[in-house]
């Protein structure tokens, strides 16, 4: 669910958001929540858009939900980014003079970043060529971006595949690389406040931390300075590579990273079964004090969310407050919230981020 875009109610729907998490979470005598607002517009760095066919030429389109024949066509997108705005016209303008670059077309997709770069991904309904290769050569020269098409079974890549982020958390700069069709935070203004959020109230500990759900190593990074060692899981393939390539760009040299989804770290550490990714790494020498989860829309599932009862700390960065409050009560017994914060990534919808900090009562 959306609401009109409209920067002057902006207040009034973060209030709701509020209100909204302070009665999900006042079953646990939580504190009042901290709450980080967005940028009113050009907050997105991430787009994707159909294309639709008019009088011989195609527009931006999209659709609302449900309704995948009356498009919406779109001139520019005031809540995406300011160089996915300035892109977009100059694109088009491209395709329209390239009959390489205009055939059979259907979608783009667009990934920016904080710090400057951009990556458009151009979907077709036919093989690529070394032609079309050519013209998006030119395209990547002219719009200073790199450019990816994609065709059923190819991809081919002009320049690179992945964008570079650089986030700022406690007067320090972290670079990210960001691969193309892989999960990121859309919006980066927000994802700064909740990586200092969470680097904040993690604290400066001398034991261990274990991350589940890291991705390219989003909060890893930060997270990892405030600790003596890292244990850090991950089951894309993408993300790993894209995590461990983050980790030595940072120098960040005391996380070990494997390839292993919540629920099997569970059966490692329950010694349930043992498992070859985890050769070479001594669970027993990790002296964990804390758990930072990053779940899914579903939260925690029952095991995992019973093996985060072990910890001192759970830090819990939760983009569905209803199941972040399910797995809360089935902590509320061991432990209390003792932070909480909304994070509006998603404004003028009715999804927020939200975060908590729970400590051993």
């Amino acid at each position: 669910m959306s609401v009109p875009f409209d920067p002057a109610s902006y207040d009034l729907q973060l209030a709701d958001k509020a209100t909204r998490l302070r009665d999900l979470l006042a079953p646990f005598a939580a504190p009042e929540p901290q709450v980080f607002d967005s940028p009113r517009e050009h907050y997105r760095l991430r787009a994707e858009f159909r294309l639709w066919r008019e009088n011989q030429q195609r527009f931006y389109a999209m659709f609302a939900p449900g309704d995948n024949h009356t498009p919406i066509l779109i001139n520019d997108f005031p809540i995406a980014s300011q160089r996915i705005n300035d892109l977009m016209p100059l694109l088009r303008s491209r395709w329209e003079a390239s009959a390489v670059l205009n055939h059979k077309l259907f979608q783009v997709d667009f990934l920016t970043t904080l710090a400057g770069d951009a990556i458009i991904t151009l979907c077709y309904h036919r093989p690529l060529d070394d032609a079309w290769l050519t013209a998006a050569q030119t395209l990547a020269e002219e719009l200073k971006v790199s450019v990816i098409g994609r065709s059923k079974g190819k991809r081919l890549v002009v320049g690179r595949d992945y964008a570079i982020e650089a986030l700022q958390v406690a007067g320090r700069t972290f670079s990210y690389q960001q691969p193309e069709g892989s999960f990121t935070q859309p919006n980066g203004s927000v994802n700064q406040k909740m990586l200092s959020w969470a680097y904040e109230a993690l604290g400066q500990r001398d034991d261990d931390l274990l991350e589940l759900y890291c991705g390219n190593g989003n909060f890893t990074l930060p997270l990892a300075t405030r600790v003596r060692k890292v244990l850090a899981t991950e089951i894309s393939k993408t993300s790993v590579a894209a995590a461990l390539n983050n980790l030595a760009d940072n120098q960040v040299d005391n996380v070990s990273l494997v390839r292993l989804s919540a629920e099997e770290l569970t059966e490692a550490l329950n010694d349930v079964r043992p498992f070859r990714r985890l050769a070479g790494i001594d669970l027993k020498s990790y002296d964990f004090g804390s758990v930072f989860v990053d779940p899914p829309r579903a939260g925690m599932d029952p095991d995992t969310c019973e093996l985060t009862r072990r910890f001192e700390r759970i830090l819990y960065i939760s983009c569905n407050p209803e199941t972040l409050a399910a797995n809360i009560a089935q902590l509320n017994d061991t432990h209390r919230i003792e932070r909480c914060a909304l994070f509006d990534q998603f404004p003028y919808t009715h999804h927020m981020e939200s975060g908590v900090l729970l400590v051993r009562r």
